[in-house]
């Protein structure tokens, strides 16, 4: 007699949900430039937190026996007019610049989720009011934006992350208005809403987290942008004033003795292209690794 074997059901397969923060991380892993932008970012930023324990000398001091010095052992960027390290100033200065791009940022992605909010979600006349005011601030150059700002609110540092991060409002606003509106009819929403979830509660708990990834992408590049603006505004005598060591600043300093010592200028050049580089390669980076067409 024979027995026929039954196989035995399986046990249900339970499929872990990935992370989507670290299914980000980790396809942005495998962007070597990302990467690479990610580390040099880290290390400015870890520098100029770190800056008052390990600079090499006091960046206030003035020692008109050294100044001018070239680059050397002793001071790796050599010394300024008033016999001053720049190692140290640019150490220091990190954190000013850092800090205005960071923090403009803030300021223009914060106001411009609001506005850009309320426009994409209800559209009609609230949308077309809030975009021909976008397009009239937009139509204006975002240099000359700032340039006009800066010289209204006057110089300093605070003064400069208010006019950055005013004269960025607009174009946050756009991007964020241009994810709302493809979201704003979907069925999650709809669901939300016929449970009579509070307007507010829908936008900001349910649409937003949901058209967020185009403005992390754009928020890092325009720390970039920030930082650059910001040291053109100093520059030109309407941002952060000498002797503040501000990476603009200095450039700023530096300008009446460039046919003499370069290096005043070109050192400080060189620091705040490479930073907007790190960050505009972990801008490409972040787009690449939160794109959906790109998750396989």
């Amino acid at each position: 007699m024979m027995h026929t074997t039954v196989p035995a059901t399986e046990a249900p397969v339970k499929v872990k949900k990935q992370n989507q923060v670290l299914g980000v991380l980790k396809r942005m892993s495998r962007n070597k430039g990302a990467m690479v932008g990610l580390i040099i970012f880290v290390f400015i930023v870890v520098i100029g937190i770190l800056a008052p324990w390990i600079m090499p000398y006091d960046f206030t001091k003035i020692n008109m026996k050294e100044k001018f010095l070239s680059p050397s052992a002793a001071h790796w960027f050599g010394t300024d007019n008033l016999g001053r390290d720049i190692l140290s100033r640019i150490m220091i200065g990190t954190r000013y610049s850092v800090t205005i791009g960071v923090v403009a940022m803030l300021i223009s992605f914060l106001g411009g989720t609001v506005i850009g909010s309320i426009s994409g979600y209800f559209g009609g006349k609230v949308d077309q009011v809030i975009m021909r005011l976008c397009d009239i601030i937009q139509a204006i150059p975002s240099l000359i934006l700032n340039i006009a700002l800066a010289t209204v609110l006057g110089q300093g540092f605070n003064n400069c992350i208010i006019a950055l991060g005013v004269g960025g409002i607009a174009g946050a606003a756009r991007l964020v208005r241009a994810s709302m509106l493809s979201i704003r009819k979907m069925e999650y929403l709809d669901a939300a809403k016929v449970i009579n979830a509070p307007t507010p509660i829908v936008i900001m708990g349910h649409a937003l987290p949901n058209a967020i990834s185009p403005m992390i992408v754009q928020a890092t590049m325009s720390v970039a942008r920030n930082i650059l603006n910001a040291a053109s505004l100093s520059y030109l005598g309407l941002g952060v004033q000498p002797p503040d060591p501000e990476w603009g600043a200095m450039l700023t300093a530096g300008r009446d003795y460039i046919a003499k010592y370069p290096y005043l200028t070109i050192i400080p050049g060189i620091i705040i292209v490479i930073t907007a580089l790190a960050l505009n390669l972990l801008g490409d980076g972040l787009r690449d690794a939160l794109d959906p067409k790109l998750k396989k």
